[in-house]
């Protein structure tokens, strides 16, 4: 008896043959058409379906499969249109797809958000593997991956608001002496937060510096608050100390002018 065991999906591993620009796509105002650039990274010829899934964030970042929205929540697929659903591309092949926004008059203010899944249909069969088992006393388990990866479509609907804090900062310093810096996110309002952290060391004399970024941090409507963890690029060996750390997190939508979300400060003993 042979069982095929399907369903495991490894995002990142997929972005290895799949090159999706831009990864993030918001429709706000009159936007109602977004192109999606795709590259098959790979070195063989791969054949790619297109679909919505439903996701929700969890306070470490981490994103789970629902199928039910939760209180507040809603989806964004009953609204959009993708075209085609299924590419074929040859190793460095590009191809454009689109996806089309088509608002409705009962829709409520808000943000509504889906997730569009790109799944390989790869054939990952091992070479040598039977395609019939004879003794059928036998039990052979092939574990076959299904690689994908997933962005977030998100629809801006009405009067929409958000604002954010940051609290429960903590230094963590790591028996090799590397320091992190542990951030909690607080969000407020109808709509999700998406932007970069930026972290700055003040000593009690000298010039400020910048030693710790990192980019993409967004918390999502499903959650009140997200909990990140930046390591810090301060000196090796070199513990901070004596000053403050002053921790920004600015919005990152693509445009050149960036608005500050949030500001949340650290003292440093001596």
């Amino acid at each position: 008896m042979l069982i095929s065991v399907t369903g495991l999906t490894y995002q990142a591993m997929a972005q290895g043959d799949l090159l999706v620009t831009p990864t993030r796509v918001v429709f706000e105002g009159n936007k109602q058409i977004e192109e999606l650039n795709l590259l098959n990274m790979g070195k063989d010829t791969t054949t790619y379906s297109i679909s919505f899934v439903q996701k929700n964030m969890k306070e470490n970042g981490s994103f789970v499969n629902i199928i039910q929205p939760d209180s507040g929540q809603l989806f964004a697929e009953p609204y959009l249109r993708i075209f085609p659903r299924q590419v074929t591309l040859a190793p460095r092949e590009p191809q454009v797809i689109m996806v089309q926004y088509r608002r409705k008059a009962d829709m409520v203010a808000g943000e509504y958000r889906s997730h569009l899944y790109f799944r390989s249909e790869k054939n990952y069969t091992p070479i040598g593997m039977k395609k019939s088992v004879k003794d059928t006393t036998l039990l052979n388990v092939q574990l076959t991956p299904i690689f994908g990866m997933s962005i977030p479509i998100i629809i801006r609907v009405g009067a929409v608001n958000v604002s954010a804090t940051l609290s429960d900062l903590k230094l963590i310093t790591q028996p090799n002496k590397t320091q992190t810096l542990k951030i909690t996110i607080n969000r407020t309002g109808n709509i999700s937060t998406y932007g970069d952290i930026i972290i700055e060391y003040f000593p009690t004399k000298g010039k400020p510096l910048q030693i710790g970024t990192t980019t993409g941090v967004g918390v999502y409507t499903n959650l009140e608050k997200r909990s990140i963890t930046v390591k810090l690029k301060n000196t090796p060996g070199t513990i901070l100390k004596d000053g403050k750390l002053k921790v920004s997190y600015f919005t990152n939508d693509g445009s050149k002018k960036r608005v500050l979300y949030a500001e949340g400060e650290l003292p440093l003993a001596k």
